[in-house]
């Protein structure tokens, strides 16, 4: 197998123009494998530290001083990388190194072994001999921490194609809803910029029934029917709102304000009215006893955990055993190394809970996640619909329909 024979970092930005740290893994000397690490606006309070003391520049001082540690290792050998990473940062967050350089190394050094093999990343990733397409879900219109004063509270209103039956479809039709979306918006306000938020869904000023009730019509406009064709989801990321203080959910932009039982109400209705596949943090980041009121009464909706469970295997465990969703986001960053959330990945497998594998609304223009998505089993690849760093995670799932191991959709 090959081994690593070096090991470099720089420094570059993300989509958000913010500093990140890019990792080179090459391995016998030629097979180069390269990840640049994403960042979130909404963070989970338990989620990976991005960066020790916020800066990019300490995590790439630390691999620098450490890279010689990494040489001769196998490449493919994860478990070898991070017991060399977890030397040298023995907290649960990687407050010490920073998530973003695990996530970085681990992938590049995959990567690499991928390379050194000739075969595909979400092969070397798994050992399973076919693979289904995750759906591709992405943002049309955006509000919250996404976009600016204005926007819905809601952070994302998200296009699912559920009929679809190829990759190529499921593209086309959510490409087709956001522009046709844009149409609506102009139509609703001549004055509308065409401003889009940090993962390219439309900004408009509007408030939140109304800003579903756009996206619902833009679907219908192309002859689509809510629940068949295509499903709208939502991203409530509810523990923006949440003041512990008061212990309510603070809607600044709407003008109002949820007690616990009237935020399950809120987002029940949203989920019945705009009959949504897919609802993420519908309630705040530690409500697990909420969410399971909510997956209970919404078997057929995806009901998800994001900063619920923070791709923390130990969270989900907590959250599977109080039925608190049937879904969870799989971000490896909030892991922090892809050794942490392929565990992650296990643990969600094994008890039924639906993965959908995300992009951050801070990215770089790397497509590593969408071998993720295909190789963790995931049902949905969170990854936006337009913009560079979006498109690119979707081009790539086009060249991968030219492999034979991939066979059709998943099952939602």
């Amino acid at each position: 197998m090959a081994k690593i024979s070096s090991i470099e970092g720089r420094i570059l930005y993300n989509s958000r123009g913010s500093k990140t740290i890019e990792v080179d893994v090459k391995s016998d000397g030629g097979f180069l494998g390269r990840v640049c690490a994403p960042s979130g606006a909404s963070v989970g309070k338990y989620e990976a530290v991005s960066f020790p003391n916020n800066s990019p520049e300490e995590s790439l001082k630390i691999l620098r001083d450490n890279a010689q540690k990494f040489i001769g290792l196998e490449s493919s050998d994860l478990r070898g990388i991070q017991e060399i990473l977890k030397s040298l940062d023995n907290s649960t967050n990687y407050s010490i190194i920073g998530g973003a350089l695990a996530f970085a190394v681990t992938i590049a050094s995959m990567e690499s072994a991928a390379k050194s093999t000739d075969q595909p990343l979400f092969k070397t990733l798994s050992s399973e001999s076919s693979f289904k397409f995750p759906f591709p879900i992405g943002n049309i219109l955006g509000g919250g921490a996404h976009a600016g004063p204005g926007t819905p509270d809601i952070q994302e209103i998200l296009i699912c194609a559920i009929g679809s039956k190829t990759i190529e479809e499921s593209i086309e039709t959510n490409l087709a809803v956001h522009k046709e979306l844009r149409q609506v918006l102009e139509n609703d306000d001549p004055n509308f910029t065409n401003g889009r938020g940090d993962e390219g869904g439309w900004a408009p000023k509007l408030e939140n029934h109304k800003a579903l009730e756009a996206s619902a019509k833009a679907c219908e406009n192309l002859g689509f029917t809510l629940g068949k064709e295509v499903a709208l989801g939502v991203d409530f990321a509810s523990s923006t709102q949440w003041n512990e203080e008061k212990g309510k959910y603070i809607y600044d932009r709407a003008g109002f304000e949820n007690s616990t039982g009237e935020q399950i109400d809120f987002a029940a209705d949203i989920i019945e009215k705009f009959k949504l596949i897919y609802a993420e943090d519908s309630v705040h980041e530690e409500a697990f006893g909420d969410m399971a009121e909510l997956t209970a009464k919404f078997p057929k909706t995806l009901i998800t955990g994001d900063d619920l469970t923070v791709t923390n295997t130990g969270i989900l465990k907590k959250a599977i055993e109080a039925k608190s969703c049937n879904a969870s986001i799989l971000k490896v960053n909030q892991a922090g190394s892809l050794f942490d959330a392929l565990e992650f990945a296990e643990e969600a497998n094994k008890n039924n809970i639906k993965l959908i594998t995300s992009h951050r609304s801070g990215e770089s223009t790397d497509s590593q996640i969408s071998h993720i998505g295909l190789a963790t089993k995931s049902k949905m690849l969170k990854v936006g619909v337009v913009g560079g760093e979006r498109v690119a995670k979707l081009n790539e799932l086009l060249r991968l329909s030219e492999h034979d191991l991939i066979r059709g959709m998943a099952e939602i």
